[in-house]
């Protein structure tokens, strides 16, 4: 008879490193099903969150072929939302029955408040499995030019390291290096500062017809990625964020509507601050929600920083191919 029933681990896992592995193991001694509850789903490609939850799935899974009592899923982030957040997580341990739950982690700095969500249910504590080197730590080592793998051999499980080994063969790694690096260079420029920057934008989130406008990113951070028209707020020029976000959004997408059509069809706005929405530093948006009269949809060309710009339906929506926060901007304004 085990102490639990149910047992829930979240988990990062960017890598899977053996100390994931390891509370997993103990929670299965402990109970009769272990829900691991792999975070950051639907997240495109980046320095943080390089592995897709179903590579990082792939990976646990691998890791642990004897167990047959534990149980993956994913959850997505929500920045702004933290209770929407928690009660995703609730609904995926509601399908498994069980009244003796517990959740088990280790509280070791400011990244853990989730543990203090679920007072419904046991905290289980684990002592700090002492590791050379944290998930953090081992993209660093891992994301780099001259990457070796004897670095990391002991603090991944063997099939960890034998897929690590392979994606280092794919453009997506590249790519991750590549803006790794230009991040590494555009913080550099403000290192002689007494405090740390903060940089203000202004986006544009307009919609029309079921449609919202993007533009595709020509350089990084977010090369190809999808993202919202906007950019920085002009100092000696912008009279206002709302003058930026429009100046933006005309420059970036050329879009056949007159500025004040535009900017009487404003029907809200709001600023979007979560200080880890941006790789480049602290980084506050004034988004402005523009719905325009439903129709044909107006014209658009992508410019200056846009490879291109597109009306996309809002239903086929992919927050794995969005810049940033963007998805989740979008979803405050529209309600999805």
């Amino acid at each position: 008879m085990k102490k639990y029933n149910t047992i829930v681990f979240i988990l990062r896992a960017q890598p899977v490193h053996n100390a994931h592995i390891e509370i997993i193991k103990k929670a299965s001694r402990m109970a009769d099903k272990v829900i691991a509850i792999i975070g950051s789903s639907n997240q495109p490609r980046t320095y943080k969150n390089p592995f897709s939850s179903d590579e990082r799935a792939v990976m646990i899974r691998s890791s642990i072929p004897e167990l047959d009592n534990v149980y993956l899923a994913s959850n997505t982030d929500s920045i702004y939302n933290d209770q929407a957040w928690c009660i995703r997580i609730q609904e995926i341990v509601s399908k498994y029955s069980g009244n003796n739950i517990g959740i088990i982690g280790h509280e070791k700095d400011s990244s853990s408040w989730y543990l203090k969500m679920f007072p419904q249910w046991d905290r289980i504590e684990v002592d700090n499995i002492v590791e050379p080197l944290d998930a953090t730590s081992i993209r660093d080592l891992y994301f780099r030019k001259d990457f070796n793998p004897k670095f990391i051999s002991n603090v991944v499980p063997p099939n960890v390291l034998k897929y690590l080994i392979e994606f280092k063969e794919t453009p997506a790694y590249t790519q991750i290096i590549k803006e790794k690096e230009f991040i590494a260079v555009y913080k550099k420029q403000f290192e002689s500062l007494p405090y740390p920057p903060i940089f203000v934008t202004s986006d544009a989130i307009v919609v029309q017809s079921g449609h919202v406008l993007l533009i595709e990113r020509k350089s990084f951070p977010g090369a190809g990625l999808w993202a919202l028209p906007g950019g920085f707020v002009n100092a000696a020029s912008d009279k206002s964020v709302l003058d930026a976000m429009l100046r933006e959004l005309k420059e970036e997408t050329k879009i056949k509507v007159p500025v004040p059509v535009l900017k009487g069809n404003i029907k809200a706005d709001k600023v979007f601050d979560a200080i880890s929405r941006s790789t480049r530093g602290r980084t506050i948006t004034h988004a402005f929600y523009i719905e325009l009269p439903d129709g044909e949809l107006p014209k658009v060309k992508g410019s200056d920083d846009a490879i291109s710009a597109k009306w996309i339906p809002i239903g086929e929506l992919d927050s794995s191919k969005m810049y940033e926060d963007h998805s989740e901007i979008i979803s405050y304004f529209i309600g999805a």
